[in-house]
């Protein structure tokens, strides 16, 4: 209970996690943006997550594995490509630029390059709100076990107020269902 009041205060294990992974990260010169829940978070949707989703590209996570393992990060198994902050057991997961959302089969929405792909919120490197509701619709879209991504969506259009018309800044393949979730939304306010 405690962690998860921390949590809503920034103040949680995972906060620190993605706090102290981004210093190293930035003292190394590795491009990055955190992704997913805590992206959501620092956009401004305030939700619980257990783990710090980071999008690097495929060559910088060799390097993050080669300067980072022993040095406060542990891979869960040998050959993962996923860390484990050894400080506070948070998962530190990563997302590689190229690979595909979803089912992983090839669509018009890739994971972006960290480089261009970023705005900078509370001192930390977050993928910018379009680019980040176009991953998860299309992840929503295309793996039936991932439909919370499209909850995710809709919780962005209701508590950050999006407009229908911010579809128009999304990819083409997403925008469609962008539209359908945000008219689900106006009904749901309507409604009794």
């Amino acid at each position: 209970m405690n962690e998860g009041g921390w949590h809503f205060q920034k103040d949680s294990e995972v906060f620190r996690a993605m706090r102290r992974v981004a210093t190293r990260l930035e003292t190394l010169e590795i491009p990055y943006c955190v992704v997913g829940g805590m992206a959501m978070f620092e956009h401004g949707f305030r939700r619980f997550t257990e783990d710090v989703d980071l999008l690097v590209t495929r060559e910088n996570l060799q390097q993050i594995h080669e300067r980072l393992d022993g040095l406060g990060y542990l891979p869960p198994f040998t050959g993962s490509k996923q860390l484990r902050d050894t400080e506070s057991g948070v998962r530190i997961e990563f997302l590689v630029t190229g690979e595909y959302p979803g089912d992983g089969k090839p669509k018009p929405v890739v994971f972006p390059d960290p480089v261009d792909s970023f705005i900078e919120l509370n001192g930390v490197r977050v993928l910018k709100l379009p680019l980040l509701i176009d991953l998860k619709l299309a992840s929503g879209m295309t793996n039936s076990g991932r439909y919370k991504d499209l909850g995710d969506v809709q919780e962005l259009i209701q508590s950050l107020n999006l407009t229908r018309d911010y579809a128009e800044q999304l990819n083409p393949f997403v925008q469609a269902k962008y539209v359908e979730l945000w008219d689900g939304v106006e009904q749901g306010k309507r409604e009794p």
